[in-house]
C-alpha cells in the first residue's frame, strides 16, 4: 500500500470522499438538545437532514469520522470553543441583502422624518440590527438614517450597532466587502452614491457609513449582558422564526426593554402573535410588524 501524501489534508483526498453515517434519531436528539440549550434554535423534525448535511460538510473537513466523535469534541475537546464557532456560523448565517424588506425599511425612513428635529439636534439617533450577520441590514440601516439626515437638512447625528452569534460572520461584515449580487433590487443613486468597486469584483461600502457602524457578538440568549439602553430603532427580521414561541416572547421583551420612549421596534411578519407588552403600541401597518414604545407622561 502506499503512503499518504503528507500534504493531504483531512478535508480533501480519502477523507473528503469517504461517506458518513446516517444521523440516527438519538444523536439528533442530541444535537438539536446541544443547539437550542446554548443557542436557542429549535429544529424541527424535518430539519434533521439539514443539520445532518452541515455537520457532515464540517466533519469532512477536519477529519471526522462519526457524529457521535464530533459531538464529544464540540462538548469537551481541547479546542471545542472555537469548533463549536465555527459549527454555529455553518448553521446560522443565511442568505440576506441590503434593502430586504422594503416596507420595513420604508417604515424606518418615515419613522425618522417625522421625529422633532429638535429632538434629532439634541440627541444622536441610535439603532441596533439583532441578528445582522454580514451586516448587511446594520449598513443598510445606516445608510437609511444617513439618507433622512441630509433630507431634514441636519447634520448625521447617529449610530448603528450590529449584534450576531457567529464571529466569522461579523469579521465579514467589519471588512464592509460584499457580493455584488447583495445590492440587487437597491435604488441605483444609492448603490453609486455608498458603494465603489472593491477587490476582488467586491462592492465596498462607503467609508462614511462604515465608520459609524460598529459590530459585537452577541448571543440573544444573554440580552442581559447587551452593551446598549437607550435605542431609537431596534431591527430584529428572520431571527426569530428559529426559537420556540415562548422564547420568542422572552427575547423580544428583553428588546423592547432597551428602547428609549418612543423607540421604533421592528419584527419580521409572523414572527410574534398576540404579544401586548404594557407600554407599547402596535404601529398600523399591513405589511410590516413594529412596535413604538410609548412615552411616559413626564417626559
Amino acid at each position: 500500500m502506499s503512503e499518504t501524501p503528507r500534504n493531504l489534508s483531512p478535508g480533501s483526498g480519502t477523507w473528503a470522499l469517504r461517506p458518513l453515517p446516517d444521523m440516527d434519531e438519538a444523536q439528533f436528539h442530541q444535537w438539536k438538545t446541544l443547539l437550542e440549550h446554548r443557542t436557542g434554535m429549535a429544529l424541527a423534525p424535518e430539519r434533521k437532514s439539514f443539520l445532518e448535511t452541515n455537520i457532515g460538510i464540517r466533519m469532512r473537513e477536519i477529519g471526522c469520522g462519526s457524529f457521535q466523535a464530533y459531538y464529544e469534541k464540540i462538548v469537551a475537546g481541547p479546542e471545542a470553543v472555537v469548533e463549536w464557532a465555527t459549527l454555529v456560523d455553518r448553521l446560522t448565517v443565511q442568505e440576506t441583502r441590503f434593502f430586504r424588506d422594503a416596507d420595513a425599511f420604508r417604515l424606518v425612513s418615515d419613522y425618522v422624518m417625522t421625529r422633532p428635529r429638535e429632538q434629532l439636534r439634541r440627541r444622536p439617533l441610535e439603532a441596533w440590527s439583532v441578528g445582522c450577520s454580514t451586516g448587511e441590514e446594520a449598513y443598510t440601516l445606516a445608510i437609511l438614517l444617513n439618507e433622512s439626515m441630509e433630507q431634514l437638512g441636519l447634520p448625521p447625528l447617529y449610530g448603528v450597532t450590529g449584534s450576531d452569534i457567529s464571529k466569522p460572520a461579523l469579521e465579514k461584515a467589519q471588512k464592509g466587502l460584499f457580493n455584488p449580487r447583495r445590492l440587487n433590487g437597491m435604488d441605483d443613486s444609492l448603490r453609486q452614491r455608498y458603494f465603489r468597486a472593491g477587490a476582488r469584483n467586491s462592492a465596498e461600502i462607503a467609508e462614511g457609513i462604515r465608520e459609524r457602524v460598529c459590530f459585537t457578538r452577541l448571543n440573544v440568549l444573554d440580552l442581559k449582558r447587551a452593551p446598549m439602553q437607550g435605542m431609537n430603532i431596534i431591527f430584529c427580521q428572520n431571527l426569530l422564526i428559529y426559537f420556540r414561541r415562548w422564547r420568542r416572547r422572552e427575547i423580544i421583551s428583553r428588546l423592547a426593554g432597551y428602547l428609549a420612549p418612543g423607540g421604533l421596534l421592528v419584527l419580521g411578519q409572523g414572527e410574534i402573535t398576540g404579544w401586548h407588552p404594557p407600554g407599547m403600541q402596535r404601529v398600523p401597518s399591513e405589511h410590516v410588524l413594529a412596535w413604538i414604545r410609548r412615552q411616559s407622561d413626564d417626559e
